[in-house]
């Protein structure tokens, strides 16, 4: 049986780390369709994964990636057939479930999406599961009746994956984009994404009365703690957080005031466990009019074989925007 690269994650005294192995499919975890993998990306959940640095492995040894796009190599279910483009995000690859990171993945016909049209397989993942997350965050935003003429929108960790993403989608939607970030020297770059005003997390003074100056008619957050907390304490009447990370801290110390005085709106955003009808209709406006228009600016593409290099630096921060995985050139 052909055997074919993958990167297994591992656990070794309580610990976790990642190597290459070298893997058939009677080695992957079950599923109907199969799908020859082109590119792959890297999440913070990768590295969190591949690194041991947080707890999200639920099963060893797994294969890691969360994201993969692809042409289908064989499938027992009659909504796929050979040779088409699909791409997978979310659900329990990479983490309880064989994922991305390998030039073969086989997954439950269930969590496979047709490629959009207006998409290519190399898009699908430059966007990944941070540009589904932005979008969703977007749309449950607009759910919740935010609109351009109600005021700012602030989006923090601003040169993350994520951010960077819904930063271009809500300029372009005419948003005035205010963007929050610790990195002094990357100002510029989120200028040119669209952000009409960059906030130094630096020089931040976010007080501590249970509500601040009302600034904000809407907000996603992809940092939790404390700064989360902080937003909550500064919405304007009706204002809307969309929150999908904790790259700051997973507590949240706040008061019920923003809520019952002001009628904020805390929506959690969790992209993993989208349902399919929603996740459809989110990949299709991804393919049209949340398509961010800069998207090759937000973008680094790596071989591989190089995936161990990408790990500690997303977890330092040393990279900004998306890192896609070139799988389709190793065979």
């Amino acid at each position: 049986m052909k055997k074919f690269s993958a990167y297994r994650i591992f656990e070794q005294d309580g610990k976790s780390s990642g190597r290459f192995v070298d893997l058939t499919l009677d080695d992957l975890d079950p599923g109907e369709v199969v799908i020859q993998a082109h590119y792959s990306s890297v999440n913070y959940k990768d590295a969190l994964a591949a690194t041991g640095a947080g707890k999200v492995i639920r099963r060893f040894p797994c294969v890691g990636g969360i994201d993969v796009s692809g042409v289908v190599a064989s499938s027992s279910d009659a909504c796929f057939k050979v040779g088409d483009k699909v791409l997978v995000t979310g659900y329990d690859m990479g983490v309880a479930h064989d994922g991305g990171f390998a030039e073969y993945v086989r997954v439950p016909a269930g969590w496979v999406v047709p490629l959009p049209q207006g998409l290519t397989l190399f898009d699908a993942m430059a966007l990944g599961t941070a540009g589904f997350t932005a979008a969703l965050a977007i749309h449950r935003l607009e759910q919740n009746d935010l609109r351009p003429e109600n005021g700012k929108v602030i989006v923090t960790g601003a040169t993350g994956g994520v951010s960077s993403l819904a930063i271009q989608m809500l300029a372009q939607h005419g948003y005035q984009v205010v963007a929050l970030t610790g990195k002094d020297n990357e100002h510029e770059y989120l200028k040119s994404l669209g952000a009409s005003e960059i906030l130094s997390r630096k020089e931040l003074v976010m007080g501590k009365r249970p509500m601040e100056k009302a600034l904000w008619a809407g907000a996603l957050d992809s940092v939790g703690g404390e700064t989360l907390a902080w937003l909550t304490r500064t919405m304007q009447q009706n204002g809307a957080i969309a929150s999908f990370g904790n790259a700051g801290g997973w507590e949240l110390n706040t008061t019920v005031l923003p809520f019952i005085l002001r009628g904020v709106r805390l929506l959690g955003v969790d992209s993993a466990a989208t349902a399919m009808s929603l996740r459809s209709h989110v990949w299709q406006r991804l393919a049209t009019d949340l398509r961010p228009e800069q998207l090759s600016k937000v973008v680094n593409e790596v071989n591989f074989f190089d995936l161990p290099q990408v790990f500690p630096k997303l977890i330092q921060g040393q990279l900004r925007g998306r890192v896609v995985v070139d799988i389709k050139a190793v065979g």
